[in-house]
């Protein structure tokens, strides 16, 4: 992200475009509930250009290539929500149009273009902000909060399980089953935790093993086109058994059973497990520190967290308890914190909590983690970003030090 920002006049709102008319594009409302508005979308389709106008009113433009936007006069950033494989291409494409990008995590699918785009972003001095938005939602939020505020002592070891109860009809019926288009769900998927567990161990990851197979979906013959389909035209919670699931893509061939081991560049060391075919769907992480350990029960409004720092056996109760909060389900209350803040910056130049950097190593630690457990679990080194672009690409980023206060300088997400 650079420092440059646009100052608009009194009464100007911010001119936004969108590029890719799927679920995602509902997060514009976020944008145009502070005053912006959204005058220009792209998207391949007839289907997806039609939703477009549904979404955002018949004035709004309509394109079928992303290259067409810089025809828009006085356009103030996009909104890259396309399917993964095409991030890197469309948002260096922007960048180098001048046209800042808000891009939909992850940054790319694999550590090459991820570098590929930051690069882009450096050269042509154009705004690049990742929608990590996870990274802001009031539970991680909440657990960071109470590991920089001592309550577990130094932070020496992070774990998450996740449990994709939605996995079959979110995973494996459309193109993120294929893994020329997503490289693997440790990627893809596990994005948000390998950037949440570097948050909350405060160091990035540097060796990586990964393991797992496609140990359910690959059996289930049942295969579709769904060519002109949506997510919502398959999805049912009554689709159960995992095994007894239909009309999966024609390729299956992403993992749906992995998990990672990763040790970071400040000693702590941390593991990620996902499985696609659970009967329930959430996230649950465990810190452990030098003087306690916490884990969240519930990861959305509702639920608690739960910290523990003194001698026990079992004990169900935590030494203190924290209720998650929030004001809405899912991922909403991120994705207004992340639009209003990518927008704020546009405004203002204000720093933000979401830095490129960080987007990186998510993507460099899924995608060595599916190339060690596709070559017998070795392990593999994480290359280190360039310093000078590190540099360069936090400048207008907050300022986020480790909760290990400690321990020597280093880059910190």
């Amino acid at each position: 992200m650079n420092s440059t920002h646009r100052e608009p006049p009194p009464g100007d709102a911010l001119r936004l475009a969108v590029v890719g008319i799927g679920q995602r594009a509902q997060i514009l409302h976020h944008a145009t509930a502070t005053g912006a508005r959204v005058v220009a979308a792209v998207d391949p389709t007839e289907e997806g250009r039609a939703a477009a106008l549904e979404l955002f009113g018949p004035e709004v433009a309509l394109f079928e290539s992303h290259e067409q936007l810089a025809t828009v006069e006085g356009l103030d950033a996009a909104f890259v929500l396309t399917p993964d494989w095409t991030h890197a291409r469309i948002t260096i494409d922007l960048l180098e149009a001048g046209i800042p990008v808000y891009l939909e995590k992850p940054l790319a699918i694999s550590v090459t273009e991820a570098d590929e785009t930051l690069a882009a972003a450096k050269s042509s001095g154009t705004t690049l902000y990742v929608g990590h938005n996870f990274r802001l939602s009031p539970v991680v939020l909440l657990m960071r909060e109470l590991i920089e505020r001592g309550e577990i002592g130094e932070v020496k070891a992070v774990w998450c399980r996740h449990f994709v109860g939605n996995g079959g009809d979110y995973y494996f019926k459309d193109w993120h089953a294929d893994r020329r288009k997503t490289n693997s769900l440790l990627l893809q998927k596990a994005s948000h935790d390998i950037d949440v567990i570097h948050y909350l161990a405060g160091g990035y990851g540097r060796r990586v093993v990964g393991m797992g197979g496609l140990v359910l979906y690959g059996s289930i013959a049942d295969r579709s086109d769904r060519t002109g389909q949506r997510m919502t035209d398959w999805f049912s919670m009554d689709n159960w058994p995992p095994l007894a699931s239909t009309g999966l893509n024609p390729v299956v061939d992403v993992e749906d059973l992995s998990m990672l081991m990763v040790e970071l560049d400040n000693g702590v060391q941390a593991s990620y497990q996902q499985c696609h075919f659970t009967p329930d769907y959430w996230r649950n992480y465990t810190v452990i520190g030098t003087e306690g350990r916490l884990e969240n029960y519930g990861d959305t409004s509702g639920g608690v967290v739960k910290v523990w720092n003194r001698r026990h056996e079992y004990a169900e109760t935590g030494d203190a308890e924290y209720p998650i909060p929030g004001a809405h389900d899912g991922h909403v209350d991120a994705d207004i914190a992340t639009v209003q803040e990518f927008l704020e910056h546009l405004r203002t130049g204000a720093p933000t909590r979401i830095s490129p950097v960080a987007a990186r190593y998510a993507v460099a630690v899924g995608d060595l983690a599916a190339q060690s457990l596709r070559n017998g679990s070795i392990p593999l080194e994480v290359p280190e970003l360039d310093a000078e672009l590190v540099r360069y690409l936090e400048r207008t980023t907050i300022s986020s030090s480790s909760p290990n206060h400690h321990q020597g300088e280093r880059h910190h997400p």
